[in-house]
């Protein structure tokens, strides 16, 4: 067999039918939704229990992150909206415009990723507008885990849906 065949038919070009798709796509909204404001999870959970030392690592970490994002926001949040909107219409055009499937499966992975972006930013104000820390801290990272596991599940099933599609309607040998 030809080497580049053997490339190409481990490497399969049809993205919603590769399993590394799928791998990568469950690789990232498991870290989404572990890491929440750039802070494990368990970090909090674990925060909240031993409580002392380990609250004020989180509230600690949880300040740094939220003055990080808050920072970039400021400082390139209009540039970082714009190249981002315009990649996204980018995607959305050659994905769906010109039915490349390539465009279309990065596309259902980067779209929702605005979504938890815009609550990061948002839950990162709130936490630094209130001052929020010990218990209720804990509360707010909960809570936006929530949402962005939410629109993780939404997102994955979309993509499942659409990539069924996509799969039934270009058959077995890409045709």
């Amino acid at each position: 067999m030809d080497f580049y065949a053997t490339i190409f038919e481990v490497i399969d070009v049809r993205s919603f039918s590769n399993m590394w798709y799928w791998i990568a796509l469950a690789v990232l909204w498991s870290t989404a939704s572990h890491f929440v404001l750039g802070v494990p999870f368990d970090l909090a959970l674990k925060a909240k229990r031993q409580g002392g030392d380990r609250m004020r690592d989180l509230e600690d970490l949880v300040r740094i992150n939220c003055g990080r994002l808050s920072n970039i926001a400021e400082v390139s949040g209009l540039v970082l909206t714009a190249l981002g909107s315009a990649l996204i219409v980018i995607l959305a055009i050659t994905g769906f415009g010109y039915g490349l499937q390539f465009s279309q499966a990065v596309f259902m992975m980067a779209f929702p990723m605005i979504f938890v972006g815009a609550l990061n930013f948002r839950t990162a104000q709130k936490i630094i507008k209130e001052e929020t820390k010990g218990e209720a801290l804990v509360a707010v990272l909960r809570r936006h885990r929530f949402y962005v596991q939410l629109i993780g599940m939404v997102s994955i099933f979309v993509t499942a849906m659409w990539g069924m599609y996509q799969n039934i309607a270009s058959g077995p040998l890409g045709g």
